[in-house]
């Protein structure tokens, strides 16, 4: 939540759970559910009269089946677009613990890129709130992602091979997680990685394994992954990883971001590993800040995917 959403929560009369302690943030999630954002202009609706290049994109809703229940996504496709020959799996973020389809971090990303010819498979997936925790939601970005593949040419209207995996903060974590647990099983990897300020330690801000547990950071990592025993797994937290046999990977990071140095030191072990990886800096811009459509550090970013994954492959 940025601080413009932290005063519209205030006179919304919603929880600022930037503000809360981490566990009593997940303990009222966990009871009443995720509320409703309160911003009145980030809307499907509003975003195409502010953008009207998106009013060509179209949405199909789906639900995967996934190990520990059904997965929702949403398939977004500009059939007017020039097809940029290449498609992306993309998962929002959230802190783990909140999140949907339907915040700008996911639906307006979406629509930009598909306006731009790359179609995209937003996913969902379950939230860290009671008892589940590592490795239920990268299960179910592993179900959308297998899904996707399995079916790219008739769901997306590319080859297999050209499909890439992405995400932003806690749906990047996801995401590179995802692809070393899919190296380490043997399965074939995405054409590309894209990590937009992501979280790959258990203490981003320090690029370590070695967690404070007294900080919200580290409250959060460890009620991601369960088990002090779990913080330690280079599945779960791949900036843990050699980072060998990584696909090509672009990692955003935001020049005002405690979580900046997590991305950057996987960058450079990446980069020791053989990968080709490139780092986009987004100047003045915070964590998050592709979840606000007015922010114009944001569609600078979002132009920078883009351009990235058009020059794929």
């Amino acid at each position: 939540m940025s601080q413009t959403d932290a005063l519209e929560a205030d006179v919304a009369g919603l929880p600022d759970f930037r503000r809360m302690p981490v566990p009593d943030a997940i303990r009222w999630l966990a009871e009443h559910g995720e509320p409703a954002d309160p911003r009145p202009d980030i809307d499907t609706a509003s975003l195409v009269r502010r953008f009207p290049h998106l009013a060509g994109v179209g949405t199909v809703d789906d639900i995967v089946e996934g190990p520990h229940g059904p997965v929702p996504v949403r398939r977004y496709r500009d059939a007017a677009a020039t097809p940029a020959g290449r498609a992306l799996v993309w998962v929002h973020g959230g802190a783990f613990i909140g999140g949907h389809l339907d915040m700008p971090e996911s639906n307006w990303v979406a629509r930009e890129l598909a306006a731009r010819g790359i179609p995209v498979v937003a996913v969902d997936y379950t939230k860290c709130l009671g008892d589940a925790h590592y490795p239920v939601p990268s299960d179910d970005v592993l179900a959308a992602w297998r899904w996707a593949r399995n079916a790219a040419g008739e769901l997306l209207g590319v080859d297999a091979a050209s499909l890439l995996l992405g995400g932003a903060s806690a749906g990047a974590t996801l995401a590179a997680g995802a692809v070393t647990r899919l190296r380490d099983a043997g399965e074939p990897l995405p054409g590309g990685l894209v990590l937009v300020y992501p979280l790959v330690h258990p203490n981003g801000p320090a690029a370590s394994a070695e967690l404070d547990l007294s900080s919200p950071s580290g409250q959060l990592s460890l009620n991601f992954a369960g088990s002090t025993e779990t913080l330690a797994d280079p599945q779960a937290f791949a900036g843990l990883d050699d980072g060998h046999g990584f696909p090509p990977t672009l990692i955003v990071v935001c020049e005002h971001d405690e979580l900046r140095p997590s991305g950057e030191a996987f960058a450079a072990t990446l980069e020791r590993a053989g990968a080709d990886v490139a780092v986009h800096l987004e100047p003045g811009a915070r964590h998050g800040h592709i979840d606000e459509p007015s922010d114009p550090t944001a569609a600078r970013t979002i132009a920078a995917v883009a351009d990235w994954l058009l020059a794929r492959e």
